[in-house]
């Protein structure tokens, strides 16, 4: 549980505004990341449906709590 929320949001900004990381190294980065999943068998799942029952019943009570992002007029 998060007990600054000012601190946390302070170093997120600071974390935005010093990555000069460019988009092609971060994609580079992405795609090693990739592989790396696949030669160790953790991608492409087995079944990829899996636990998807989860995830929706998740997802419904996140979009049907009143002022979730992007539901109402509140900002996404």
């Amino acid at each position: 549980m998060i007990e600054d929320r000012e601190l946390l949001e302070r170093w997120e900004r600071e974390l935005l505004t010093s990555d000069r990381t460019s988009l092609e190294k971060k994609f580079h980065i992405l795609d090693a990341m990739w592989e790396e999943a696949i030669l160790l068998r953790a991608l492409p799942p087995s079944q990829p449906l899996e636990g998807i029952d989860v995830d929706l019943r998740i997802a419904r009570v996140i979009n049907s709590v009143q002022g979730a992002p992007g539901q109402n007029g509140a900002p996404a």
